[in-house]
């Protein structure tokens, strides 16, 4: 077997995992490159063979207690040589003692707990042409124009860890469209759509509730205008899936949400769509 190459990613060198999520079906967004990288650069690893790409893999560290691993990939014609757990166990250094979650294809989930992960919860996403809900007509505002400090403490009720450079990134990113209801002074829900390779996704959706996430959908559909969309839910929020499926979407694909060690406490009741499988 030959030896991989494993050494951090140079920032220019990140579109590189992107584009295999690509070619693997996982549809990123077309500024996600730019956006992963606020987060921790030295987190993105690549595996060369004779100076050429041979596996990647992520593990950013949010904080000195969260990390969360993405685009844990080996080029098809390699795999089966070992050059997975190679990078994987880089990868795992890298996040040290940190909580690291993970959101797993299915198949592999047996593969996850041997190393130390435990399933939480799954991920499904819906995907089509969405039945768009009439627009609220109040309290819809640009998410841009909203204090960051409201939006940051509202993503610290669904997040493990603080994230405030990716939050600025990936809402003004181009492309990109926030919205946000405030209703009494306070932040109800927000939400954020984005080109992808295909259709557009939307990513975080947070909201108090059913109301307010359908809120907030329908004004960034109406700001994105119409085409194909996919919205990632947990499916222990049954009224996230609920939603997903009132608008006619369907279950296109399902991860496993996976963490080592404590379980973080989120108000998973409050995640209406999951920012990105990659990064969280």
């Amino acid at each position: 077997m030959d030896r991989l190459n494993i050494r951090p990613m140079r920032p220019d060198e990140i579109p590189l995992a992107v584009n295999w999520a690509a070619a693997e079906g996982w549809n990123p967004g077309s500024a996600d490159a730019a956006c992963f990288a606020t987060v921790d650069p030295q987190g993105f690893f690549v595996g060369d063979l004779d100076g050429v790409p041979a596996a990647t893999v992520s593990c950013v560290n949010y904080d000195d207690r969260f990390a969360f691993l993405g685009f844990y990939i080996v080029r098809q014609d390699l795999r089966g040589r070992g050059h997975g757990l190679s990078i994987w166990n880089a990868a795992m250094a890298h996040a040290a003692s940190r909580v690291v979650g993970l959101d797993g294809v299915v198949a592999q989930q047996e593969n996850y707990r041997k190393s130390g992960f435990a399933l939480a919860y799954a991920n499904i996403r819906y995907g089509g042409i969405a039945a768009v809900p009439a627009a609220a007509r109040t309290g819809i505002v640009a998410l841009g124009d909203v204090p960051f400090a409201m939006v940051e403490a509202s993503d610290a009720t669904v997040f493990p860890a603080p994230r405030p450079a990716f939050l600025r990134a990936w809402i003004s990113a181009p492309g990109h469209v926030g919205c946000a209801l405030m209703r009494d002074g306070r932040l109800a829900g927000w939400g954020v759509i984005r080109p992808c390779r295909q259709g557009r996704k939307i990513g975080p959706l947070v909201a108090d509730g059913r109301a307010a996430a359908e809120a907030v959908l329908s004004a960034l559909l109406a700001r994105a205008g119409g085409g194909e969309i996919f919205l990632d839910v947990p499916a222990v929020n049954r009224d996230a899936v609920a939603l997903a499926e009132d608008l006619g979407l369907k279950p296109v694909f399902e991860t496993a949400r996976m963490y080592t060690g404590a379980l973080p406490s989120l108000q998973l009741q409050r995640v209406f769509g999951v920012t990105t499988f990659e990064l969280g």
